[in-house]
């Protein structure tokens, strides 16, 4: 199977249950329906008790993955975020792990790419892996195809993001589509290509994940500027069997009312590491000092205070 793109989508979801708002009340019957829709529950082999996210607003985690599925191919998870949301301290903690990072995949008996744990094992496999990287446990988590992208953004009307590169896309979808320097509108299939270009970018991978960043911020904004009933049912149609979550449509409702705020203060970081390759695959070898730097720092922001 082909190298597939970095797949952010998953990180968007996680982020319209914060920005969506209070106008999901007006159509409560169809988000129940579509929360219940993309219910799925994971049994992990260590199972830990998900938090209240009523009243007294705990902070959580959330695992989000981002992946490419199609038929009869599970697919692997490009996109790779631990994000934690502090309700008290008004902040959203996005951590992205790169997909080429080498660690040890649980439940396999291998030392991959983190990305693989996904097409090996799923969900449970992929969250028990990155548990294991990061230190911390994550009590939820999002699973979107990226088969939602073009609608999602489209639901939401488009977005704004800043550019810092001029380019054209003739890669592998050969839209021609140019990305101007600046300031620059895009539609569903023009944010697919933002995301997707790499080897045009000096930087790789990075410089695709600080794209990826740039559009979930982007579409925070979006979202919680949301004010039509035709506006939230398409973004709800984009979801359909897209998406998968083991928060319940209650949970749902409990962390849009309780942890909205956090989106307004967003802390993002990538794994750091260095690449090379082993026995001719190249992997993101992640030292034990950037792993225990990414353990404490999600551990501070998941403090009660």
């Amino acid at each position: 199977m082909k190298k597939k793109f970095l797949i952010w989508v998953g990180s968007i979801i996680g982020i319209l249950i914060l920005g969506i708002g209070g106008y999901a009340y007006y159509v409560y019957s169809s988000v129940k329906d579509t929360a219940n829709q993309m219910h799925e529950e994971v049994k992990l082999d260590t199972p830990h008790e998900k938090p209240e996210v009523g009243e007294s607003k705990p902070p959580i985690s959330i695992l989000l993955l981002g992946v490419d599925e199609r038929a009869g191919d599970r697919g692997r998870s490009d996109t790779v975020i631990a994000m934690t949301l502090n309700p008290k301290r008004e902040n959203m903690q996005m951590v992205s792990i790169p997909r080429d990072t080498r660690t040890e995949i649980i439940g396999h008996g291998t030392t991959d790419k983190i990305n693989h744990a996904y097409a090996f094992g799923g969900p449970k496999m992929a969250i028990e892996t990155v548990e294991n990287f990061t230190g911390v446990k994550m009590d939820y988590y999002i699973r979107v195809n990226m088969e939602a992208l073009n609608a999602l953004v489209d639901a939401v009307g488009g977005i704004t993001v800043h550019n810092d590169l001029d380019w054209i896309d003739e890669g592998y979808y050969k839209k021609g589509y140019h990305y101007a320097k600046g300031d620059i509108q895009l539609n569903g299939a023009q944010a697919l290509g933002y995301v997707r270009m790499r080897h045009l970018d000096p930087n790789g991978d990075f410089g695709r994940n600080n794209r990826q960043r740039q559009i979930i911020t982007a579409i925070i904004d979006k979202a919680a500027s949301i004010s039509s009933v035709s506006r939230l049912n398409k973004i709800l149609d984009a979801l359909g069997d897209n998406v998968k979550t083991n928060m319940t449509f209650e949970e749902m409702i409990d962390i849009q009312k309780n942890y909205r705020e956090c989106r307004t203060n967003i802390t993002q970081y990538e794994v750091k590491g260095t690449g090379g390759k082993t026995n001719g695959v190249y992997y993101l070898n992640v030292s034990d000092e950037e792993k225990t730097k990414v353990t404490n720092m999600l551990k501070d922001n998941l403090v009660a205070n």
